[in-house]
């Protein structure tokens, strides 16, 4: 993986986990779990989407939804298991 390949990652993750984290519960979860919650998310994402036949927008904005949809997905199954509630804004 290049340094490029990384930051890309990176940017991807932190977009889509800190857009998801406000959705889903107000506020985001810090640099490094915005991170964590949207690198997650591009792989429930890119499966979810793979599985359900959707074709994915290409590019980077294509990236950020399908890492977006699937850190939506994340933190509401962490949020059914935990009982945790939406934090307030």
């Amino acid at each position: 993986m290049t340094g490029e390949s990384l930051l890309l990652l990176l940017v991807v993750g932190l977009i889509a986990g800190w857009l998801a984290s406000v959705v889903v519960g107000g506020i985001g979860r810090g640099l490094v779990g915005d991170i964590v919650v949207g690198i997650i998310g591009a792989f429930i994402g890119g499966w979810l989407f793979h599985r359900l036949a959707i074709g994915a927008p290409g590019g980077m904005l294509g990236s950020i939804v399908v890492a977006f949809v699937g850190a939506v997905v994340l933190l509401i199954v962490l949020r059914a298991l935990t009982g945790a509630r939406a934090r307030p804004l």
